[in-house]
């Protein structure tokens, strides 16, 4: 059982992790693909990064579970799976804010500004608000990369000091 709790743990980890240093390659490789019709390519990628919202809050929910039930089942000390789980409820924190905040409000942006940010001036207040949102998009998800390699390091940590 407790391989397989351990097991469950590395795999959503793996999931949400990989998927937050794919992605910008995916989109990446989309604007490049894509690059005379930005508002497809914007599209597309949006709609990714839904998805990807979607399996990081699931996988985030099962690492948080088994963090929180592997101290009982005498995985983990208790002491050791606190700093992990603080770092998990931060990335959900993120994951939900860009998910329910930030992407409904450039979508709005958008609307705003007749279906496609990219034809309209760059002086506009919407598209200079649609890409302050952008940039505050790209560094959530930094922030989300940069936590889940930390939560990694100290589940790796976790490890070396089990019961």
């Amino acid at each position: 059982m407790k391989t397989l709790l351990r097991s469950l743990l590395s795999f959503a980890l793996i999931v949400w992790i990989g998927a937050e240093i794919f992605f910008p390659i995916v989109a990446d490789i989309t604007f490049n693909t894509l690059r005379p019709d930005t508002h497809a390519a914007g599209t597309i990628v949006g709609q990714l990064l839904r998805i990807l919202h979607g399996m990081g809050l699931v996988a985030g929910m099962v690492a948080l579970a088994v963090l929180a039930l592997a101290p009982a089942w005498g995985i983990y000390k208790p002491r050791t799976v606190l700093a992990p789980m603080i770092l998990l409820v931060v990335m959900i924190g993120a994951t939900v804010y860009s998910q329910f905040g930030i992407i409904p409000a450039m979508e709005r942006d958008r609307m705003a500004a007749g279906g496609a940010i990219d034809t309209t001036d760059i002086a506009n207040p919407t598209t200079i608000h649609f890409n302050k949102l952008h940039n505050r998009s790209e560094f959530v998800e930094e922030t989300i990369l940069l936590l889940g390699l930390a939560t990694v390091v100290l589940v790796a940590w976790a490890e070396t000091s089990r019961p």
